[in-house]
C-alpha cells in the first residue's frame, strides 16, 4: 500500500494561513538544508492530492514557473500526477491532474491501494483537517515557522476526537522554520 504524507507550512500557533488566506507570515528565502530535506521528503512522490481552492492557485503558479524555484523541481511538480478532491467540478481544467469526488475516505483508500510511489498533500484547508480528522495519513510534516498570527485556518480543525501522533524528528533548519515529523498512533 502506498503512504500519504502530509507537508503543511504553519505558523507556531498552528494555522497554516491567515483569517483570509494570507501567507505573507511565511518564513522566506529558504535555505539550503530545508530545500534539501524537502527535495528527500518529495523524491518518493508520484502522485499530489490538492484540494480545489488551493488547486486552483497552486497548479497555474507552477505551471508558469514560480519565481525562485528552480528548473528541477518546477519540472517535478508539473509532471507529477495531480488528483483534486473536489465535490463540485466534475472534470479537470488543468493538465496532468484528475479530479476525485465523493467519499473521502473510499476516495484515499482507494488512491493507496493503486501500485506507485508515495502521495502527498499540500492543502488546503478543509482537505487538511478532514485528512487529519479521518485519520488518512500516515505521516504528518509540519513546518512551523517562527511566527504567531493569532487568528486563520487551523491546521488541526473539526476534531472530534484527540487525535495520538508519535514524533518521529524534530528538526530546525537555518532560516528558522522547524520540521516536524509525525505518524499516527494507531491502534
Amino acid at each position: 500500500m502506498r503512504k500519504f504524507k502530509l507537508q503543511v507550512q504553519m505558523s507556531v500557533d498552528g494555522y497554516m494561513a491567515g483569517p483570509n488566506g494570507e501567507m505573507d507570515w511565511l518564513t522566506f528565502p529558504w535555505t539550503d538544508d530545508i530545500n534539501a530535506h524537502i527535495d528527500a521528503l518529495t523524491e518518493p512522490v508520484d502522485c499530489i492530492v490538492l484540494g480545489r481552492k488551493l488547486a486552483e492557485g497552486f497548479i497555474p503558479a507552477w505551471a508558469a514557473g514560480p519565481e525562485g524555484e528552480d528548473q528541477a523541481s518546477i519540472d517535478k511538480v508539473n509532471n507529477t500526477p495531480k488528483v483534486v478532491i473536489s465535490n463540485t467540478l466534475t472534470e479537470s481544467p488543468w493538465e496532468n491532474a484528475v479530479v476525485a469526488g465523493g467519499d473521502l475516505a473510499e476516495t484515499v483508500n482507494r488512491l493507496k491501494a493503486e501500485p506507485g510511489g508515495d502521495m502527498i498533500a499540500y492543502g488546503g484547508g478543509t482537505l487538511v483537517s478532514s485528512l487529519i480528522a479521518k485519520g488518512l495519513l500516515d505521516e504528518l510534516h509540519l513546518f512551523v515557522n517562527p511566527t504567531a498570527i493569532g487568528a486563520g485556518m487551523p491546521v488541526f480543525a473539526n476534531l472530534d476526537t484527540y487525535q495520538q501522533l508519535r514524533l518521529v524528528t524534530a528538526r530546525p533548519f537555518d532560516c528558522g522554520i522547524t520540521g516536524l515529523h509525525f505518524e499516527p498512533k494507531r491502534s
